[in-house]
């Protein structure tokens, strides 16, 4: 078996870090701030830290985020080439320009350790869509493929995992000049969902409204299924997650489990993370899946 590469992603990967840390996944973590406060994306290390997130959500503060600069990259990966090489999944480039950072550093370090490889990917995905991605790659680690090959195996893949999701709260939408405020009252008041989806290059788009969370359900599964062209028979990777909204996300899984029978019991529910909740805001639920290819 070939000597096993350093598997690494960042912390919007939004699964648990006690997941990601026990696959042996090295991670770099974003920040948001609020009124110059800076906190770290926590995946759950301290359970007090989502609770803290929402009460400022809650007092009308309005988290702020930023791209990882080079020198961030530069300190994260020099470690982690001491040891070997590495293979990074980055954060997808329709989210974040971070990327170009993370591929600019691995030039840098190309001179400073010439016997080394660094490869990054650009995931083009996004929250528990792109942790599915890194799953993956961790499971092709761990069968002993070689990183190049794993490497062609996710850019051959990375469209096909699936982000479908609708928003129940349109407070962080409104706040972030997405939604006009008039928009959002009415909105709120008739009970329309949003739902929405992640194209081929990772960017967000509208696929419809919805008026209530049980039809916003629908349209998810809906959607889901007209991706497996009707094929019901689905028992693959299969991820929901929800920023405070996990009755929501309870109410999806249920409804997606009734209609594949055989992801019954096998369908995790995660949290969206600060920095993606920071965007979409609570009442955000998600779900992601392997299908066909995204379209535009």
């Amino acid at each position: 078996m070939n000597e096993k590469f350093l598997l690494s992603c960042e912390s919007t990967v939004d699964l648990p870090y006690a997941y990601v840390s026990g696959r042996d996944i090295s991670v770099l973590f974003y920040t948001y701030s609020v009124d110059g406060v800076e906190y770290e994306d926590d995946m759950g290390r301290d359970e007090s830290a989502r609770k803290q997130f929402y009460d400022l959500i809650a007092a009308g503060k309005k988290p702020t985020t930023s791209q990882v600069n080079t020198y961030r990259y530069l300190e994260y990966f020099r470690p982690l080439l001491d040891q070997g090489d590495v293979l990074h999944v980055a954060f997808g480039s329709g989210m974040t320009p971070s990327v170009n950072n993370a591929v600019e550093a691995a030039k840098i370090l190309k001179e400073e350790y010439p016997e080394r490889s660094l490869i990054i990917v650009d995931s083009t995905c996004s929250s528990s869509g792109y942790g599915m991605l890194v799953d993956i790659a961790a499971d092709l680690r761990d069968c002993g493929e070689e990183m190049k090959s794993v490497e062609e195996w996710l850019l051959a893949i990375r469209k096909k995992v699936h982000h479908n999701f609708f928003v129940t709260d349109l407070t962080m939408l409104r706040r972030g000049g997405r939604v006009s405020g008039p928009t959002a009252a009415i909105a709120t008041v008739l009970g329309i969902c949003p739902t929405l989806r992640l194209n081929e290059t990772g960017h967000i788009v509208a696929e419809g409204k919805v008026r209530g969370k049980a039809k916003a359900v629908s349209a998810t599964v809906q959607t889901m299924v007209d991706h497996m062209d009707g094929e019901l028979s689905y028992s693959g990777k299969c991820y929901i997650s929800h920023a405070n909204a996990y009755a929501d996300a309870v109410a999806t899984r249920a409804a997606v489990e009734a209609t594949f029978p055989n992801l019954k019991g096998k369908i995790p529910i995660y949290d969206i993370g600060t920095i993606i909740a920071s965007h979409c805001g609570p009442g955000t639920v998600a779900l992601f899946y392997m299908a066909d290819e995204r379209a535009s």
